[in-house]
């Protein structure tokens, strides 16, 4: 009896510890998608405190021998584009962009508006969609489509940009905007490029693109 007792105990505590090491979905910040000490979206799908993980993609915690050498620029685009016509059909590049993790992409539909945003991992070739504001904050998808009118247009949101980078990084001024469906995306540096960030259209949070590495080229 004791022995069931205990067994038993064991089994709650268990359960407790298992519990407690998965958020409540309520304690999820609405402008960001994050949660606490939770430095990518958990609610994106694929995507979690590490990125996607030890199966490459974005670099993060991709393992590489020392003989890699990055996939060629002409490459990229070729896996890009095959990517795009099979989950973006009908969409065309726009930006292209060479980081020292990734190459990134910019999708354009064919009216030529940006709808999307995707990263060819520099030395593995893997295309995915990229993570953090593309997949959260874009009302283009389906499943988050919205007819409510934004709160910051792209001249406002190019202002706030502007504030957070004052402290974020003195110096450095937005060089390029670009237009997703409820977010914006800004290419930011001093001088010369050196990141990326975007902003919530509706709530003006902003998320810096962290997982690109050092800007080499486009």
């Amino acid at each position: 009896m004791f022995v069931i007792a205990g067994v038993a105990i064991l089994v709650l505590i268990l359960i407790f510890v298992i519990i407690a090491m998965y958020p409540n979905p309520s304690e999820r910040n609405p402008d960001t998608g994050l949660y606490p000490g939770n430095g990518m979206g958990r609610g994106v799908p694929g995507y979690g405190m590490m990125g996607q993980g030890m199966t490459g993609g974005m670099g993060m915690m991709s393992i590489y021998t020392a003989d890699s050498r990055p996939v060629t620029e002409a490459d990229a685009r070729t896996r890009a584009m095959t990517f795009a016509n099979r989950f973006y059909p009908g969409t065309t590049i726009g930006d292209f962009m060479e980081f020292s993790l990734n190459y990134y992409v910019e999708l354009k539909d064919a009216s030529n508006m940006s709808v999307a945003e995707v990263l060819v991992d520099r030395y593995t070739g893997t295309v995915t969609p990229e993570p953090g504001p593309n997949m959260v904050w874009n009302t283009g998808y389906r499943a988050q489509s919205s007819s409510q009118a934004v709160t910051y247009d792209s001249a406002r949101g190019k202002t706030l940009a502007e504030t957070f980078l004052a402290g974020y990084l003195p110096g450095a001024t937005v060089q390029e905007s670009t237009s997703y469906p409820g977010y914006y995306t800004f290419d930011f540096g001093r001088g010369k490029t050196e990141g990326m960030l975007s902003l919530n259209a509706y709530t003006g949070g902003i998320w810096v693109h962290t997982w690109h590495g050092q800007f080499i080229g486009r």
